[in-house]
């Protein structure tokens, strides 16, 4: 199994990203498709989900709810997160992950992406 991570850069504050992750080796439909993100000196925190104990909804964490959307396109077994209204504390290296499908907290996840650098300057 195997995700690659892109769609980082350098934004302003108020800017728009959208990041994917591609996924070979499992089907993104059938496992928990997660997003998290890891800022300098901090732990890696959840960002946003889709599992089986969210039904297949996607669940936020409180600071991105209202401004990030993670989304999958199962044609091209590929994850998203939209990520709108950016913030200076969003600034954080990004990680899409992959677990079983009851899936939720971050130790959950047994597939991990190489991260993308997301930089958003005030």
């Amino acid at each position: 199994v195997q995700l690659q991570a892109s769609g980082g850069g350098l934004v302003q504050a108020g800017s728009s990203l959208t990041l994917s992750c591609a996924v070979s080796g499992r089907t993104v439909s059938s496992y928990a498709m997660g997003w998290f993100r890891q800022a300098p000196g901090k732990e890696r925190e959840f960002v946003a989900t889709i599992s089986w104990r969210s039904r297949g909804n996607p669940d936020y964490a409180d600071s991105v709810k209202g401004r990030f959307t993670i989304s999958r396109d199962n044609a091209k077994n590929t994850v998203y997160l939209q990520m709108n209204s950016l913030k200076p504390e969003d600034t954080a290296v990004y990680y899409c992950a992959s677990g079983p499908p009851w899936a939720t907290g971050l130790g959950e996840y047994d597939y991990w992406g190489q991260g993308t650098q997301v930089t958003v300057s005030s």
